[in-house]
């Protein structure tokens, strides 16, 4: 195959990558993957190398990639109308649809959304609406927002401040001083090995009532979570959490927003992870499988409640001074119309449930066992693999010998299987398109199962 060595240079010339050693990139000593074209669950290189993308990308591609039906909604729109703004009531056929579309699934206390390009953006959208409906309210000193550790919601100003991981703090100033963190509902790193799985509930439902005393309820705004931990370690919440977190909410009279950016629109079987675990969100931030990323949107969906109070501060001040130029950008908007109507159609979240349900049962079925998995979980069309250097007593591997790293190195080595090698912990990520078919799924954890015995042994 012809290739494009100049290309390679270029990259390291002249790109800045997100979330990427710069240094060691630049100098040519970490790969330059040049993806050319995918279908399905599987992605191809500019050299052919034909690989099963068990990730979705960023737990985004949720219909799976070359889904011409997107594809069409796109270039049509894009001849149609490639762009106009959303000010002061314009809208489009695709953006007006594409909401109505939303809250036909979102839980029916929702009212209206808010469009953005992405799940940064849409919790910063959602901070500011918090400010804004309890200077309404005339509660100005109630703006704090309460997040857990390890959880992910994005990475810029305030976002990079919500979200509870050190990568995204260190040597940026953050988090600001308006975000305060209480405790991951982990219950595999619980600190006290002794403990019952209610016995750590209780203990998360304490810890966010210390918080709140100390700092005051009303100094606090609002919590954010997302219904299962995604970029901090794939974490389906512990049996009767969400119910006694919400109790503490509503008893301070604090909000709750339901970071949806990874859950949303069926990764954990149901359309939504609120309706999953019961939660009862004011506000819900969605993107990703929105359009399956085929396109950048992003979107803040208010509750009945927030709508009325954000109604009243227009009716008192006039319009409401936010807005993005790209908001409920048309194409975007389009892709999620035809994005929708194909998890309709093809019955993907249906699929998602069941082929989950699958590769979680054989993945536990493989590696439970061995010596150093300490845990494997998940829920729907997402999966965790936890290794430990010592399974009985939970000591965990060095971080420097980034054993996650090794094993989905290996793994696309052996297999030419994508997997992620999650942050702040030895953990391998799976969150397969939802397309993806029970043979895959035996080829993701065959392929896992010789990575780990080729690693660890």
């Amino acid at each position: 195959m012809l290739r494009n060595d100049q290309l390679d240079q270029w990259d390291r010339d002249n790109f800045f990558h997100p979330s990427t050693h710069l240094a060691q990139h630049a100098r040519g000593e970490s790969p330059n993957r040049v993806i050319r074209t995918a279908s399905g669950v599987f992605i191809e290189d500019r050299d052919g190398n034909r690989m099963l993308d068990a990730f979705a990308g960023l737990y985004c591609v949720n219909v799976g990639y070359g889904r011409q039906e997107i594809a069409k909604a796109i270039a049509d729109q894009a001849r149609e109308l490639a762009y106009y703004h959303s000010y002061v009531g314009h809208g489009t056929e695709a953006s007006i649809t594409l909401s109505k579309m939303i809250l036909d699934r979102a839980p029916s206390n929702m009212s209206k959304v808010y469009f953005g390009l992405g799940g940064s953006d849409a919790n910063e959208t959602n901070v500011k609406l918090v400010w804004y409906y309890n200077n309404i309210l005339g509660r100005p000193k109630k703006k704090k927002i309460i997040s857990r550790w390890r959880g992910y919601h994005g990475s810029g100003l305030v976002t990079g401040s919500l979200t509870g991981l050190e990568l995204f703090h260190k040597k940026f100033d953050l988090p600001v001083e308006q975000v305060i963190h209480t405790t991951a509902p982990y219950y595999y790193r619980r600190g006290n090995l002794d403990q019952t799985e209610a016995q750590f509930v209780a203990q998360c439902v304490q810890d966010l009532e210390d918080l709140i005393e100390r700092e005051g309820a009303d100094t606090i705004g609002a919590f954010i979570g997302e219904p299962m931990l995604g970029t901090g370690g794939i974490v389906p919440p512990p049996e009767g959490y969400w119910a006694a977190i919400q109790a503490v909410l509503k008893k301070h009279d604090i909000l709750l927003i339901a970071d949806e950016v990874v859950t949303g629109f069926g990764r954990l079987g149901t359309m939504f992870g609120s309706e999953h675990y019961g939660i009862e969100p004011d506000i819900i931030t969605i993107a990703k499988g929105l359009t399956s990323a085929y396109a950048p949107l992003s979107g803040s969906i208010v509750s009945d409640k927030v709508w009325s109070v954000l109604e009243q501060g227009t009716d008192e001040n006039g319009p409401i001074g936010h807005g993005w130029t790209y908001s409920a950008h048309p194409i975007g908007a389009a892709a999620g119309v035809a994005n929708l109507k194909l998890i309709d159609e093809l019955d993907l979240v249906s699929n998602a449930a069941d082929v989950g349900a699958y590769l979680n049962a054989a993945m536990a079925d493989a590696l439970a066992d061995h010596p150093h998995v300490g845990e494997v979980r998940g829920e729907g069309m997402i999966c965790a693999v936890e290794f430990v250097k010592d399974k009985d007593n939970r000591a965990f591997f060095d971080p420097a010998d980034k054993v996650g790293a090794q094993l989905s190195g290996k793994l696309l080595e052996q297999d030419k299987i994508i997997a992620r090698a999650m942050p702040q912990g030895d953990i391998l990520g799976f969150a397969p398109p939802f397309c993806l078919s029970r043979e895959e799924a035996d080829q993701v954890v065959a392929g896992t199962l010789r990575a780990v015995k080729a690693v660890l042994g």
